[in-house]
């Protein structure tokens, strides 16, 4: 069985590949309600775990996939970008790669496409960045087919409200109160660096799709649990139970609560990675 694990410490780094070995990018799609999340877990069940175990299986190649970023358990994607380093001896199309690799996966995850990259590329550090969709579903009956693929809201909405709340999210701002501390530093620290919780968002809206409202958000990054805190908020606001002051509040004044308002996971997807 090939093996990097003299190069495990280069892993995680904008580095190339070792001599003798290429890089591959993998676009990835996976239904999110089965796992632990993207990242790679104590135990397994992180969609990364799978992926490795795959390629391990079809082709008896030891090497460690990294994302763009984590989603969280129960988060979906359409468009994760990973990539990874195999000997140059592998010599494979992108489509025999494919279909080698999903062919050893559960069916809830897809790899969609597969390509030789420079070695260079890093999903992660050459992200410039990323697109985001909440779907939301309207009607009193939740479709079977939407279990654990939207957010079941039935009741008064008001679409107005949730655009006027879109307008004031577009830009930059500093997201440190519509965003959670993943436990890397504390509190306190997140706070007084702003630069570490300031992001732009270019685009946000607000679509009708027949029984479904779609909020999709495209920006330069998203910090942790982000863009479901801001969907959280916008639907506490447009359901009535707060005003537009309040968002305005938790973007202007860093230094107070965050937001208690998080949506659920079920109806997260990332659509997109954005390179240049």
């Amino acid at each position: 069985m090939s093996s990097r694990s003299d190069v495990e410490s280069s892993l995680g780094l904008n580095h190339g590949p070792p001599e003798g070995w290429k890089r591959l990018r993998l676009t990835v799609a996976y239904c999110g309600t089965p796992w632990r999340g993207w990242q790679s877990q104590d135990g397994g069940g992180g969609i990364q775990d799978e992926i490795e175990r795959a390629i391990r299986k079809a082709t008896r190649i030891q090497t460690r996939i990294h994302g763009s970023g984590r989603t969280d358990a129960g988060v979906h994607a359409l468009g994760q970008v990973a990539h990874g380093d195999v000997p140059t001896t592998a010599r494979m199309s992108g489509a025999a790669w494919r279909d080698a690799i999903n062919a050893c996966l559960p069916l809830t995850i897809r790899i969609t496409e597969v390509s030789e990259v420079a070695p260079s590329f890093h999903s992660r550090f050459d992200a410039i960045g990323k697109i985001y969709r909440y779907r939301i579903w309207r009607p009193r009956l939740l479709s079977p087919f939407e279990a654990d693929r939207a957010w079941h809201i039935h009741g008064p909405l008001d679409l107005e409200k949730l655009r006027a709340c879109a307008a004031a999210l577009t830009g930059t701002h500093n997201f440190a109160r519509l965003s959670a501390n993943r436990g890397d530093m504390p509190e306190t620290q997140r706070r007084a660096t702003p630069e570490k919780t300031t992001r732009t968002l270019h685009r946000v809206e607000v679509r009708e799709v027949g029984d479904l409202v779609e909020l999709e958000f495209e920006g330069d990054g998203f910090l942790y649990k982000m863009v479901r805190m801001i969907t959280g908020t916008m639907i506490h606001i447009a359901r009535g139970r707060a005003d537009l002051a309040w968002l305005t509040d938790l973007l202007t004044c860093p230094e107070g609560l965050q937001s208690n308002q998080t949506a659920p996971a079920c109806g997260l997807y990332l659509m997109r990675v954005l390179y240049p």
